[in-house]
């Protein structure tokens, strides 16, 4: 994508041999014409073809699609990819079913298929080879497309071809690289287009670590990657962002040409092009490109550009410091920037914004956009808004809408052909930056300036006392009113109000929660949570939203509605479920979410039969979710929390199943230095809670750390820990899983809906991951940073002691020892258990 010059390495031909000799030209397959390995399909104009290939060294058989006229005729997409055929026995034909089918044709051996559910027969469907390198199943009589190999990339995308989510059926489109030249199974690293902001981007994973971004699209074209990576009178690039879907896909406005994008196993996306004719490809750039283009290479709130190789690349943005000056002098600045003192509570004191020039805009992901607004607009906005650090163009083209952020500023770096990036600083740093003290006359309106401010606060804190007293004759119980029940609502409203008076936080009118509820319509109930009934929403703007309600007779109150609105206000990240604000309506109260359409996790990993749309891969997508969200909490987010009740029911899955960690009503705040606390009141959910929080009210990072070990531990078997296993003669999950683990039988834990489709090495390096997290002594659990090391490379693994709460049962066989008590599955909403200490 990035400039540079460079070939493709070279692939052999095999199965191109059979055209030259014997030069098929049929492009499509029937129930009277399968293709068998030796026989090729070709496209009608000859720019694909399809047939059985074994890739460099190997000898394994897969049924692939090469360019036919093209250079090298590299493989573009491979249908068997992870299940490969040893011998020349395969064959590709369409089944009883209509499905396009490969088996192996003497062992009756099914080894992949479109299986798709229709009513058609094998008569009434066909397969076609497109010039486009689309593969499609289509209905004779109708001539509807039924499946397309378009809608199923491996690790190369072609014009025409859409990466991203259909929001319609749910299937989202990325690119997966090979594991190596020789074997094109689904590798570490894989292209994904991000939709879970309003402003999408392009996402390079390596081992489930983000790698690299393209930055936000910017009428250009993706802003963090210059425009000689995508030269417009080569290419068109688009983008579809909308309630159907959200896309991306470019076409050649050239016809001449061959084009295509690849993502290799080495972490690279290269963009390469040829004609007819030529003796080879070239690349027209790939990414990342340096070391600035590594994501977060400088850390939260720094900015990255290339200097010599004696200077350091990083640098703090306008108004912040390293963090950590001693391994900045070691040129690590992971831990990024802070605020410089006596700017940490900058609001409305004289601030404004220092224009930082020619940059790649900071992780959308973490900024709210509104792409009617103006420049001028958006700078008014976010000086509204004490959360809002900094702001930016939306489209740079137009010169209009904007992105706001109210979190951290993550992966910013120089780049030629960026853009502006508008950070907020205090009037000190605006003054130094802008030279304002060389001039008197602007010292004059300083000084001017700072009186009205002063002025303004007097009003306003005179406002203040006078709406509060009003505040206070307005809640006073009626006279149908129960008098101690209104009283006590009426302290608790009141402590509700010094906690969260001038938190910077949406503030929702119970008109707009009226309208987007139907009135609270029952039909609108998702379910039943621990604060009180949860509802679904949608405000006037099309946003879906989870309004959580606290109910009088909730076990829990207004200290854990204030801890939740405090705590995650704060926090910005992709794994953490995001708060759009709250609602407090006299004796009322609400915390109004992101709306989470695929619910809670237990929904799927606890039940028999949406447990089985849910395969390893993505199992093991959602443990590292999870450990990230977590890392983020404990060691990322501005505050160091323990949430305390980390579980299944409180992990939530957006619509294309990521995890989201949710319910901080039980959060706590840790100083960097501290280590760990005491409590007498013990919360949390039985099953989850480690011992030494159980038994004596200890916490720390550990007590997140033993949680997530059960959560891994569930995750993969689809059983609850605190729930009696037949056959097992311990009281939870976790001595069940030691025991097979001692035995050397830990895979006989898996949950039977895999159906034994999973990395055998894989999954046993997460058991293995989960004791360790559940072992008996703190001290001996790993901290969340060399957990998600850990799930991310295959490095030897310590053995894990002995876990807590392994003690067997006794079983009385003159009663029935199989019943238990089983909890009910949440919903949209999450339930917390309180267990006052004796």
């Amino acid at each position: 994508m990035y400039f540079a010059k460079g070939f493709l390495f070279l692939l052999p031909q095999t199965f191109l041999l059979f055209l030259l000799q014997f030069g098929f030209s049929q492009d499509t397959i029937t129930i009277s014409k399968p293709i068998r390995d030796g026989d090729v399909l070709v496209s009608k104009g000859e720019t694909f073809a399809l047939g059985f290939f074994s890739p460099g060294a190997s000898t394994n058989r897969y049924v692939g699609i090469r360019y036919y006229r093209a250079p090298e005729q590299p493989v573009v997409w491979v249908a068997n990819r992870d299940n490969p055929i040893n011998d020349t026995s395969g064959v590709l034909s369409i089944d009883v079913h209509g499905n396009l089918l490969l088996h192996v044709e003497d062992r009756n051996q099914r080894i992949w298929s479109t299986n798709i559910v229709t009513q058609s027969s094998n008569n009434s469907t066909h397969a076609q080879l497109l010039d486009s390198g689309n593969l499609i199943l289509v209905l004779n009589k109708t001539s509807e497309v039924l499946w397309q190999s378009f809608d199923y990339p491996t690790d190369t995308t072609l014009p025409n071809m859409k990466l991203g989510l259909d929001r319609t059926t749910g299937l989202n489109r990325i690119l997966t690289s090979w594991k190596s030249k020789d074997d094109p199974g689904t590798g570490n690293c894989s292209y994904v287009l991000n939709t879970n902001s309003s402003s999408p981007e392009l996402y390079l994973y390596k081992s489930n670590i983000l790698w690299w971004r393209s930055g936000h699209w910017n009428g250009f074209g993706w802003s963090g990657v210059p425009p000689l990576s995508h030269p417009n009178y080569l290419f068109n690039f688009s983008i579809v962002n909308n309630q159907t879907e959200t896309t991306t896909s470019w076409v050649e406005l050239l016809p001449e040409i061959f084009s295509r994008l690849v993502v290799d196993e080495s972490g690279s996306i290269q963009r390469f092009l040829s004609r007819e004719g030529d003796q080879g490809w070239f690349s027209l750039g790939s990414a990342p490109l340096d070391r600035c283009d590594n994501y977060g290479k400088c850390g939260a709130f720094g900015k990255c550009q290339l200097q010599n190789d004696t200077e350091f690349e990083c640098t703090c943005l306008p108004g912040f410091q390293p963090k950590s000056p001693s391994e900045w002098s070691l040129r690590n600045a992971s831990s990024g920037c802070v605020r410089k003192r006596g700017q940490a509570s900058i609001c409305k004191s004289g601030d404004g914004f220092v224009k930082v020039e020619n940059v790649k805009l900071p992780d959308s992901s973490f900024a709210r956009v509104d792409e009617k607004l103006s420049l001028k607009e958006c700078e008014q906005q976010c000086l509204e808004n004490c959360s809002c650090a900094a702001y930016g163009v939306v489209d740079a083209k137009e010169e209009v809408g904007c992105l706001r952020w109210y979190g951290e500023l993550i992966d910013t770096r120089v780049l030629n052909g960026g853009q502006n990036l508008y950070v907020r600083v205090d009037a000190l740093e605006l003054g130094h930056s802008m030279g304002f003290f060389a001039n008197k006359r602007r010292l004059a309106i300083l000084v001017v300036g700072l009186l009205v401010i002063t002025s303004l606060l007097i009003f306003q804190f005179a406002h203040f006392l006078i709406k509060r007293k009003r505040k206070g004759r307005g809640r006073q119980p009626t006279l149908n009113s129960d008098v101690t029940a209104s009283s006590t609502t009426f302290q608790d409203s009141q402590k509700l109000d010094e906690g969260i008076e001038n938190l910077d936080l949406p503030f929702f009118d119970i008109s707009t929660i009226l309208a987007a509820t139907d009135n609270f319509s029952f039909a609108k109930r998702l379910g039943q949570g621990g604060f009180g009934p949860v509802y679904k929403g949608q405000l006037a703007n099309g946003q879906e939203i989870a309004i959580k309600t606290l109910s009088r007779s909730s076990r829990q109150g207004t200290e854990e509605f204030k801890n939740e609105v405090m705590l995650i206000a704060k926090l910005q990240h992709r794994n953490l479920v995001r708060l759009f604000g709250c609602c407090i309506h006299k004796e009322e109260k609400m915390l109004i979410y992101e709306y989470m359409p695929n619910k809670s996790l237990d929904l799927f990993i606890f039940d028999e039969i949406e447990g089985k749309i849910m395969d390893w891969r993505k199992r093991f997508e959602i443990i590292s979710g999870i450990a990230r969200g977590v890392l983020y909490l404990h060691q990322d987010s501005r505050e160091k929390i323990i949430h305390r009740d980390l579980k299944a029911s409180n992990v939530l899955l957006d619509a294309t199943m990521k995890p989201k960690i949710s319910d901080f009503g039980l959060a706590r705040l840790f100083r960097d230095d501290q280590i760990e606390a005491n409590t007498n009141r013990v919360v949390g959910t039985y099953g989850y809670m480690s011992p030494e929080y159980a038994m004596e009210g200890l916490y720390s990072i550990k007590s997140d750390v033993f949680s997530f070990g059960v959560l891994t531990l569930e995750i993969i078997s689809g059983k609850r820990n605190n729930h009696y296993l037949t056959g097992s003669p311990y009281l939870n999950l976790i001595g069940h899983v030691w025991d097979l683990w001692m035995e050397g039988k830990a895979l006989d834990i898996v949950d039977s809906s895999l159906a034994q489709v999973y990395s055998a090495s894989e999954v046993l390096r997460c058991i293995q991951i989960g004791l360790l997290c559940v072992q008996e002594q703190a001290a001996d659990r790993p901290t969340m940073a060399e957990i998600i090391f850990m799930l991310g490379n295959e490095t030897t693994l310590p053995q894990p002691g002995k876990p807590a709460f392994i003690n067997k049962r006794t079983i009385n066989y003159g009663q029935d020892s199989s019943s238990s008590t089983r909890a009910p599955t949440s919903l949209n909403d999450v339930t917390i258990s309180v267990i006052e200490a004796r």
